[in-house]
């Protein structure tokens, strides 16, 4: 994105956000080269941890849970936490590194959970919420070992080991099912993102789903009084953790009223603000660096 902003002159003032869930002999050797990155590319930094925003890191979560369900506890607070540091930044759209495989995965895992709300926007290339940051996923039809064999050829500095966690996990068990489809059939992962994107919800359907509205804790977009970080939060500090992960779950601790329980643990602040705005942190719940980059 670097080389095509100079080439073509597009104007764009470009970051890079990384986010440290905190998982020893993965994520702490990634950022160095998140890092070297930086210098290489002479590009601001931004790295935000769940350890700093949540008060956990996926290590102590993994130490309470098990490897079972932590997938849902990264991917809930990571999407949270790319938001929070976009707003910090005062940027008006993420890009992240979503490939093809990840892509299939999540169909797969939407279809298999029959979550199909999720299942009718996961394939999309652009997303946005009425309280989150625009996103784009420029390497939807690209192979994970595509991306891994130019990275090679060029001689880019970039690390590609797989999380510690993942394969016990859910998502685990999705990407090793999908591999051994793509054995048999090579086209399995375009053809799954395929059959993702004609998937239509009947409007009959539509009409039973949840409307939006806004978490009373923490004011992220949320489907219920809680959202989802803040059931998964309050999961832990009550030593809940696997009825949070339920929709049946979340109902319950919202049922429970919020205001007793957000005595008890540590809340979440979200940035609710316009492109163009600088925000104020509080202490204590964010690194402190400076809040929009140079």
């Amino acid at each position: 994105m670097k080389t095509l902003n100079e080439r073509y002159d597009y104007g764009l003032e470009l970051f890079l956000l990384s986010i440290d869930e905190g998982i020893t002999g993965y994520r702490d050797d990634s950022l160095e080269t998140v890092k070297r990155n930086q210098q290489q590319y002479d590009m601001p930094l931004k790295i935000l941890s769940y350890g700093e925003l949540y008060g956990w890191t996926m290590d102590a979560i993994v130490a309470q849970i098990g490897k079972k369900n932590n997938c849902t506890f990264c991917g809930v607070f990571r999407r949270q936490a790319l938001d929070r540091g976009a707003a910090m930044l005062n940027v008006d759209h993420i890009v992240t590194g979503h490939n093809a495989d990840d892509i299939a995965e999540t169909v797969l895992m939407n279809i298999m959970r029959g979550d199909i709300a999720r299942l009718g926007r996961c394939t999309l290339i652009c997303t946005q919420g009425e309280d989150t940051i625009k996103r784009s996923k420029p390497f939807k039809y690209a192979y994970e070992k595509e991306i891994v064999m130019y990275a090679y050829f060029k001689k880019l500095d970039y690390f590609s080991t797989e999380c510690i966690y993942s394969p016990d996990a859910y998502r685990g068990h999705a990407r090793v099912f999908l591999k051994d489809l793509e054995a048999a059939r090579p086209s399995a992962i375009i053809d799954i993102i395929h059959s993702g994107e004609a998937f239509e919800v009947k409007e009959e359907v539509k009409a039973t789903q949840k409307l939006q509205q806004t978490c009373k804790r923490c004011g992220y977009m949320s489907s219920n009084e809680l959202c989802k970080a803040c059931t998964l939060l309050e999961g832990l500090e009550r030593g809940l953790a696997s009825a949070a992960i339920t929709d049946r779950g979340q109902k319950k601790f919202a049922a429970e009223g919020t205001a007793a329980s957000t005595e008890n643990m540590r809340t979440i602040p979200f940035f609710h603000m316009p492109v163009g705005q600088t925000v104020d942190v509080p202490p204590g719940n964010v690194s402190s660096a400076p809040q929009t980059a140079p």
